[in-house]
């Protein structure tokens, strides 16, 4: 299950609920600004680190100098609001899903090399959970520096082994929303101040279980 306003590491997504996830990019899509949507962003995969404008002040209290120290919890929302990276539709429809819970997952991990952890932020829709927006913001001296951003749903970013990954699932013509054929899997690594591309896989999904229902055996 998805956390709600930022909470704990990210958890892994299977290729099952992927497709199930995928049921609801219409709403991310063509009703993003009508439901409960929750956060993302501009349609920006990659690329060099924003220009020091779009620094954002640190929510989080002040961290400690050692070697990748993991901060307080980020005040995530506030963080997205912020952010001027962050598009304008995002910003207008993230809110609460139940009562002040947001529907945002926050994860922390070594990215980019600083003596304090990233922080790593998906913003989801608040029915189906699919991911509108996935963004990176690294610490620089007390301020939370976006660094990376993804807004092409259905679009999932997690930390692994200290190499950024990002999931998005594709579609063939005449998928239903349903059923996305396939999931792309793009491994970012942070160089020279900014994450690069250094690889990636693609899944293609099954077609055959669950197409029709499975006889029962005769005797």
């Amino acid at each position: 299950m998805r956390g709600l306003t930022g909470t704990g590491p990210t958890r892994a997504r299977g290729t099952a609920q992927a497709a199930g996830t995928a049921t609801a990019v219409l709403a991310a899509l063509g009703l993003f600004a009508a439901g409960c949507g929750t956060g993302g962003t501009g349609a920006r995969d990659e690329g060099p680190a924003h220009a020091e404008a779009d620094a954002v002040p640190n929510t989080a209290a002040t961290a400690s100098a050692s070697a990748s120290s993991t901060p307080d919890r980020v005040d995530a929302v506030r963080l997205i609001q912020a952010d001027p990276a962050v598009s304008a539709e995002v910003k207008r429809d993230l809110k609460p899903c139940v009562a002040d819970e947001y529907p945002v997952d926050v994860s922390y991990g070594n990215l980019t090399g600083g003596s304090v952890d990233d922080v790593v932020i998906n913003v989801l829709t608040c029915g189906d959970a699919v991911g509108v927006g996935s963004y990176v913001y690294r610490d620089e001296g007390g301020r939370y520096r976006n660094v990376f951003t993804a807004e092409e749903p259905p679009v999932y970013a997690e930390i692994d082994r200290g190499d950024l990954v990002v999931t998005k699932q594709v579609y063939d013509p005449g998928d239903p929303v349903s059923s996305p054929s396939g999931e792309n899997v793009i491994t970012y690594r942070w160089a020279s101040g900014r994450f690069s591309e250094e690889y990636r896989t693609h899944n293609d999904y099954g077609k055959v279980a669950g197409a029709e229902p499975t006889p029962v055996p005769e005797g």
